[in-house]
């Protein structure tokens, strides 16, 4: 049976100001490929050591090889082309942050869709010989895919999205059972397009006037995720598979809003994973009543400390609220984390390393206040 751990962190973390300097000479070709790796090492065994200080005992490597949480998309796939990026906007606390300092890199499909790098297998032989306990690796879900496609670029090859999507949902189960058989017995898929869902502004954003509803949307997203959970536990039925939904994280900013009622009851009965791992650090994403659609024997990590301000929750406060959660989910099924990563892209959240320690540290004692 999947393990039982009340602490976690989504996975990335803040990248060393030395790493993002030597990936920028890397691509002017001042750097080495192998020197990179070298110092991309270096930052994974910090963040080891970070997590393992902290007290965490499920690791990531701090997704310290990507320069976004989207790499399995954007970096590792051939039969792309790179593209502007989807109009998007982004908020923080204080306003919109400029576009230059949100802006990353996005790709196209142009031809067959291709595996061309296999990143999370570095990252999971790594992991392996140095994480000195349980550790998983995060991947983009495929329901994803449909950022991909442009009509004027894919369509002479994939004549609708969901052509494409089945050769990523196929790459994405060939990506998975290569993990599984180097051991890795825990993965997790983060999977973003339940937005549209429930952001009917933010859709409009993204896909323009001719988007599909947000039936359509769920449907879609439900299938694929669906599939790529029953496929790894057909490969192999002990690992540990976790979901990952928030309302996007980027320079501390957040680019969607809405609680979880539009998609909960197909979501939390239909993708059959053992963890989600659901944003609930503010109101943007409403209250827990949509748990109570939550499968039997389902853990819920509650993303109830913020990666994206440096200030520290009260630890009463979250305790009240992993309470208020309890209506709803059976207590020894909840477990609190941050909402998200503290690096979904490489320039990291608004924060510093001490900062984000404290906030690990305040989920680990948090944990063993609450469940021992």
């Amino acid at each position: 049976m999947p393990a039982i751990h009340h602490a976690e962190h989504v996975g990335s973390l803040l990248r060393p100001p030395e790493l993002l300097q030597a990936r920028q000479a890397r691509e002017k070709g001042e750097v080495s490929g192998e020197e990179l790796a070298k110092l991309e090492d270096d930052a994974v065994l910090a963040a080891i050591r970070l997590q393992r200080e902290a007290g965490i005992e499920v690791f990531t490597d701090g997704e310290m090889r990507r320069a976004t949480w989207m790499a399995g998309l954007l970096e590792s796939l051939g039969g792309v082309v790179p593209v502007e990026v989807p109009t998007a906007a982004w908020f923080r606390e204080d306003g919109m942050p400029p576009p230059e300092e949100t802006a990353f890199q996005m790709v196209a499909a142009n031809a067959k869709l291709t595996q061309k790098a296999h990143l999370t297998a570095v990252e999971a032989g790594f992991m392996a010989r140095h994480a000195s306990g349980q550790f998983k690796i995060t991947m983009m879900s495929s329901s994803m895919g449909n950022l991909l496609w442009r009509p004027e670029l894919s369509q002479a090859v994939y004549p609708t999205p969901g052509d494409m999507m089945r050769d990523l949902v196929s790459l994405r189960i060939k990506e998975i059972e290569e993990l599984l058989g180097l051991g890795v017995n825990w993965i997790q898929l983060d999977s973003l397009s339940y937005n549209m869902v429930f952001d009917a502004d933010f859709r409009a954003r993204l896909m323009g006037p001719g988007a599909p509803g947000p039936e359509a949307i769920l449907d879609a997203t439900v299938a694929v995720d669906a599939e790529l959970v029953r496929a790894t536990k057909a490969m192999n039925p002990d690992v540990t598979v976790g979901m990952h939904i928030c309302r996007g994280n980027n320079r501390s900013a957040w680019m969607s809003t809405g609680g979880y009622e539009p998609i909960a009851e197909r979501l939390f009965g239909e993708v059959p994973v053992d963890r989600f791992l659901l944003e609930y650090d503010t109101e943007r994403a409403g209250g827990f009543e949509p748990l109570r659609f939550v499968a039997q024997g389902t853990t819920v990590v509650l993303g109830l400390v913020s990666s994206k301000v440096p200030t520290l929750e009260s630890q009463d406060d979250l305790r009240r609220r992993i309470d208020e959660a309890a209506k709803y989910v059976p207590p020894e099924n909840l477990a609190i984390s941050p909402q998200c990563g503290f690096a979904s892209t490489a320039r990291g959240n608004l924060l510093t390393v001490d900062d984000e320690r404290r906030k690990l540290e305040l989920v680990v004692d948090t944990a063993q206040r609450v469940w021992g």
